[in-house]
């Protein structure tokens, strides 16, 4: 179980770096401001979405949180990922910008399938 162990917890703290720390420390900055109105979204929208992330990270990162409240951060994000892909892909067209989402999301899949490993490891027979 350790292999697993490091596994679930390289790619969640992967998880919380890309979503929850670089989004709250760049997230009222004039180039992040710019991309939410690049994406046509009002600037609202982007101080929701940093919160959102910030709180699911923590969520995700924090062992004492429920796992039922784990999925729902996990699902989340799935729906961060693939709106996210959608918005580059229907304003700037095909091009790294709407893959990268889908990048984060496979290192998202990869900390799900081992929390939920571990998980299932955990419950006593």
């Amino acid at each position: 179980m350790k292999k697993e162990k490091t596994i679930y917890w390289i790619s969640t703290i992967l998880i919380f770096l890309f979503e929850g720390v670089m989004p709250a420390l760049t997230s009222q900055t004039e180039m992040a401001k710019e991309g939410i109105r690049h994406l046509g979204y009002p600037e609202y929208f982007g101080v929701a979405l940093t919160v959102f992330k910030v709180v699911g990270s923590i969520i995700l990162i924090v062992p004492q949180f429920p796992a039922a409240l784990k999925r729902f951060a996990y699902a989340g994000f799935v729906y961060d990922f693939v709106f996210a892909s959608i918005s580059h892909m229907v304003i700037d067209g095909p091009g790294m910008s709407s893959v990268f989402p889908f990048i984060v999301l496979a290192v998202l899949a990869v900390s799900y399938f081992y929390f939920q490993k571990l998980a299932t490891a955990a419950v006593p027979k």
